[in-house]
């Protein structure tokens, strides 16, 4: 089944850095990145059916900072359909900040079902976007942290259970699931996977397209 988007829906995405990409610097709120193309590309498939598209992601973010701004960035707008895409900071963030710590699939589970469970009781359609890594190769420099391939073996074995985590309540919630993790998978089976993230996390404009035409999918 797909999600019918009206005349007049609200959409909103949020999420870390990858569905905010700089969009707070342009007059419009979205400089670029997957919420842009979908937009742009249901202005032109329906131009019949105006949706208002909102976007409150915030570079860094875990679940639990999505957390604590729920209420003014997301309830009070009262969407229709809620697309969340978090988690890889909750697995990085113990890496790139002196203060972090690891954040349990349980902790990261609980705070995402606290995400989830007013949203569902006021009817909102969900579409829960697995977090992901690319199998890129070599060395990332990022806050003067070195991201190697012991790092990102670390990544994946965390990432995993966080997937886990979102296919759970995707099931529990009856939500709608974009398996990206997957998809960028097999595309970096047959493309290398620096040519949709270079750093393995932020996509490139290929890789936003990508997720772009997947959440499409999902909708109708």
């Amino acid at each position: 089944m797909t999600i019918t988007l009206r005349p007049g829906t609200t959409v909103m995405f949020t999420g870390d850095s990858i569905t905010d990409p700089q969009r707070l610097e342009s007059r419009d709120g979205r400089r670029f990145g997957y919420p842009l193309r979908i937009a742009d590309e249901w202005a032109l498939r329906h131009p019949d059916r105006a949706v208002t598209w909102l976007n409150s992601g915030l570079a860094g973010s875990k679940v639990r900072d999505l957390e604590s701004r729920w209420q003014a960035d997301v309830l009070d707008v009262r969407p229709d359909v809620v697309s969340i895409l978090a988690g890889i900071n909750d697995v990085g963030w113990r890496t790139l900040d002196p203060y972090g710590y690891p954040i349990s699939a349980q902790d990261y589970a609980a705070g995402y079902d606290r995400l989830l469970a007013p949203l569902a009781e006021a009817g909102t359609e969900l579409i829960l976007i697995e977090p992901f890594l690319l199998p890129i190769r070599g060395v990332i420099q990022k806050r003067d942290v070195r991201i190697d391939e012991a790092v990102r073996k670390e990544w994946r074995a965390d990432l995993d259970l966080k997937i886990q985590v979102v296919h759970q309540l995707a099931a529990d919630y009856d939500a709608h699931l974009l398996a990206a993790d997957d998809m960028f998978a097999k595309l970096s089976a047959t493309t290398e996977p620096e040519h949709w993230a270079e750093d393995g996390v932020h996509p490139t404009p290929a890789g936003h397209a990508a997720l772009a035409q997947a959440w499409l999918r999902l909708v109708a």
